[in-house]
């Protein structure tokens, strides 16, 4: 196993299309939620312990060998946003795309098969890890670090919000991490689907519907 290969799966310069998705920033920044540093730590702290919980899971089972299918079937259930499962879907197109070309694979090539408009992203997330002969626990690192990232770099860009004042953001977050990646390594150890967290957060999930009809928008989703 190469550590470092984890390294370029969480680079934000990967081409796994994250840039143009926010997390849900850029709806909460317009209604007001999110206003600086003090906000946007809020936010990522919400999202890390909802979504990024069950993000980490199901990628860790994924690299852990799980039935990828039976753990798309699980994503979607636990994504009751039309919106987020649409960008899930795409955003796991790009990403298999990019793993491909980076570590060739057979249980890559089977998922691009099974899935020709794109497997839900954590699952492609794990099995892109497992492809680079990472562990669950690396995948479960990459997915929470992107979960709090993706929104903290968007801030950025939305608010002009110092990059120094972001960054400080996900270093105070960092102890939380880890307790999460422990527990979606614990609860994808075991093989089984169902026992999987589904940890709901559903202002994201109203905002991302509404943010998906907007006219206007820096952000995909």
């Amino acid at each position: 196993m190469s550590r470092a290969a984890l390294l370029v799966l969480a680079d934000g310069r990967f081409p796994a299309g994250g840039h143009a998705h926010s997390g849900g920033a850029e709806a909460a920044v317009k209604a007001g939620r999110v206003t600086g540093a003090a906000s946007l730590e809020e936010f990522c702290r919400g999202r890390l312990h909802t979504t990024g919980l069950v993000s980490a899971a199901l990628a860790a089972a994924a690299a852990g060998g799980v039935d990828p299918v039976a753990l798309d079937s699980a994503a979607d259930a636990r994504t009751p946003s039309p919106a987020l499962r649409a960008a899930a879907r795409k955003l796991g197109r790009q990403l298999t795309r990019a793993a491909r070309a980076t570590w060739p694979s057979a249980e890559l090539d089977a998922l691009a098969r099974e899935f020709p408009k794109g497997a839900h992203q954590p699952v492609v997330l794990g099995l892109a890890a497992r492809a680079a002969g990472l562990g669950p626990e690396d995948a479960a690192y990459c997915s929470v670090y992107e979960c709090v990232s993706g929104p903290a770099t968007a801030v950025v860009r939305l608010l002009s919000l110092d990059p120094f004042d972001a960054t400080g953001v996900l270093a105070r977050l960092a102890p939380e991490l880890d307790r999460v990646v422990d527990r979606a390594v614990e609860a994808a150890a075991g093989g089984e689907v169902d026992a999987l967290p589904a940890a709901s957060a559903p202002m994201l999930e109203v905002s991302a519907e509404g943010h998906a009809g907007w006219a206007v928008r820096l952000f995909a989703s």
